[in-house]
């Protein structure tokens, strides 16, 4: 890494040169750059906005998976049988899936190798579960803070090797040089959040031959969400630079508490506290899902099934399923404008509608899941301290006490399984961007529990061997790098010196807000296809108006929540181009979302015409959806074929013969 100072928008700015630059401190991101270390590119540095800031080192849940190929037990199992799971969740690419479940032994191993504590019985066998959509026994886990553990791992790691991490610095921009086909990154632009208030604004530019980026889930479009506080993704300076995106449409949504955002999943449920509404002031407290739900036996199961049936899932509808609780549960916050509670500390009551809970009233699955766990305990909170104390100790560690006072929760974004689009090197159609992560759109509809972690370090693994063989040599030159850079960085300096010139609109916080509840009402979880069109034309308007440098900053620090607020607005806008799209083909309910019809399967009797909904058009899961960037301020979408399996039978002189010649990295 070498450092020294370059003028560019007719200003002096740091600039730091370098093989490959990594975007991001999470899992995949550290994994990412460890990988091109021990592949002889020593040339690297992590940039991040906050060191440990991010979904790996602050997300997890009662048991937070790690999905594999199973290699213990006598249960028989291949790269092909895992890729096939993978793959029947559709809309994925079968070259992608078979990758990801061949590397996963590689990558599971390092993990084990470095010291992540998965558990493994006195034969050295890491026995698996089932997960979801799992047809075998191949999830493991380390404990709610799995991803954490990995991300703690894995930063040891980088520091023993000595690579440079710049923390504190939030990248805005990506460098590109060439056009179309021909468009390549060369670099980026981001801002030392420590020096935003200097003469440069705070801004540093980085050359380098690469960037590898994996800087998470775009969840900050939303105003639901279970993402960090904080992280909000970076997927709109990829886009904006021309990357192709694929299933924006695909999400998981499901209930989490808002105080302190953490998936409120398995054993929270299945100790089956009491849920309640209440007006904003916390008056008019109700059972409401009483009014909904025949008899206690029925809704006590179902809160019992939310465990195992966490994400919202439009499959889980009929005959009274689990997930009608996150559709009365958005009705009562979003819709109805209360708030909702989880409350441990009694149990359901029949409010004079039908019997108060007893254990005899559950289905037998669930009354002998709770007898095996001895939790067959007076109330809620007693049979989560039986089940799991850790879950209270989490809570009590944020300030929340469960066993004195109620949890909010609502239906919030979890996890987008689409994103930008990778090659089976994990590379952009932007040449030497390498999305990795979450951030990387591999997943399709449906995935098994878990499979995310692995598909992060199998993104990073794979980036660093085709970097470490392909492009390996050193960064554009100086001359080239100030002809492609001097433009774009000017078109930021302008843009903050509209905004340091501004005195109108709204504050970047009450425009973020505004933002992010529109998402969340009419693109998240429900989809009603007679909105979509207002949403883009006001998602359009505010990108404008962002453009337009429209707003009122407090403090110097306020340009960057406005660039963020750009990147977000033009993700967001991606996204509902898709889903304007993907209504337009036909598509229905499927995944973790609902697309309301008016002639379509009504949800409940109580809830009226509006409440009915579209059944998936199975056929789309064959296809891909993809959207990019036109420059002019809207996005282009089409669909593309899903890629099978490879059936090659891959001869191994063959194979032999092509990595030792090195023709294995030239095939995209």
């Amino acid at each position: 890494m070498d450092r020294s100072e370059e003028r560019l928008a007719g200003l002096d700015l740091p600039l730091i040169t370098c093989n490959t630059a990594v975007i991001g401190s999470g899992a995949a991101s550290l994994n990412a750059a460890v990988h091109l270390f021990d592949n002889g590119v020593t040339d690297v540095i992590v940039v991040t906005e906050r060191l440990g800031g991010g979904t790996s080192s602050n997300s997890g849940s009662d048991k937070q998976t790690y999905y594999k190929l199973s290699f213990s037990g006598s249960v028989p199992d291949s790269p092909y049988e895992m890729a096939k799971a993978l793959f029947d969740g559709g809309a994925m690419h079968g070259d992608i899936a078979l990758i990801e479940a061949t590397v996963s032994p590689i990558e599971f191993s390092h993990l084990v190798a470095i010291g992540v504590p998965f558990p493994h019985n006195q034969f050295g066998a890491y026995v698996g579960y089932k997960t979801d959509h799992d047809p075998r026994a191949r999830a493991t886990s380390a404990g709610p803070w799995t991803s954490q553990q990995m991300y703690a791992k894995l930063l040891a790691e980088v520091n023993k090797r000595g690579i440079p991490i710049l923390d504190q610095h939030e990248v805005i921009a990506l460098l590109t040089s060439g056009q179309g086909d021909d468009c390549k990154v060369v670099g980026l632009l981001a801002i030392d959040k420590q020096s935003i208030d200097n003469e440069r604004y705070g801004l540093i530019a980085v050359r380098s031959r690469n960037v590898v980026m994996g800087t998470g889930g775009p969840g900050g479009i939303y105003y639901s969400s279970v993402y960090p506080e904080g992280h909000l993704g970076s997927t709109g300076i990829a886009l904006e630079v021309g990357a192709i995106a694929a299933n924006l449409t695909e999400w998981q949504y499901g209930l989490a508490s808002t105080a302190f955002r953490w998936n409120v999943s398995g054993t929270y449920q299945q100790v089956i506290p009491r849920y309640i509404s209440t007006e904003p002031d916390g008056s008019d407290e109700r059972e409401f899902l009483n009014d909904y739900f025949p008899d206690m036996g029925t809704l006590a199961t179902n809160i019992f099934l939310k465990g195992y049936q966490w994400p919202f899932d439009p499959r889980k509808l009929d005959r009274l399923g689990s997930s009608l609780i996150d559709i009365l549960v958005y009705i009562e916050t979003v819709i109805r404008g209360r708030r909702v509670f989880m409350d441990f500390r009694k149990n359901p009551s029949g409010c004079g509608k039908m019997e108060d809970f007893r254990f005899d009233l559950l289905s037998k699955e669930a009354l002998d899941y709770l007898t095996k766990s001895q939790a067959l305990l007076e109330l809620p909170i007693d049979r989560l301290r039986k089940m799991n104390p850790m879950a209270i100790q989490l809570y009590a560690e944020h300030g929340i006490d469960i066993t004195r006072e109620p949890l909010e929760v609502a239906v919030c974004a979890q996890h987008n399984n689409g994103g930008l689009v990778g090659n089976i090197w994990w590379e952009s159609n932007i040449k030497h961007l390498f999305p990795v992560g979450e951030v990387n759109g591999t997943h399709g509809v449906y995935r098994p529990g878990g499979s995310a972690l692995n598909s992060g370090q199998v993104g990073g693994f794979r980036a660093a061997q085709y970097i470490a063989h392909k492009y390996a040599s050193a960064p554009c030159g100086d001359d080239e790098f100030v002809r492609a850079a001097d433009p774009q960085v000017a078109r930021t300096v302008e843009l903050v010196q509209r905004l340091l010139g501004s005195r109108s609109g709204l504050t970047p916080q009450e425009f973020r807000k505004r933002m992010q509840v529109r998402m969340s009402r009419y693109a998240a979880h429900i989809r009603m296809p007679e909105t979509i069109g207002a949403v883009i034309s006001e998602t359009r308007g505010d990108l404008d108006e962002l453009n337009r440098g429209n707003a009122r900053l407090n403090t110097a620090h306020d340009i960057l929540t406005v660039l963020q607020n750009r990147q977000l607005c033009l993700t967001q806008l991606a996204v509902l181009r898709s889903i304007q799209a993907f209504l337009e083909a036909g598509g229905g309910s499927r995944g973790s979302f609902l697309v309301l019809d008016r002639n379509g399967k009504p949800i409940h009797d109580q809830l009226g015409e509006e409440w009915r909904y579209k059944l998936e058009t199975t056929e789309l899961r064959d296809r891909i959806l993809q959207v990019q960037y036109d420059g002019q301020g809207d996005f282009k979408t089409w669909w593309v074929d899903v890629r099978p399996i490879p059936t090659d039978d891959f001869w191994f002189e063959n194979v032999w013969a092509d990595y030792v010649e090195g023709t294995v990295f030239g095939k995209r």
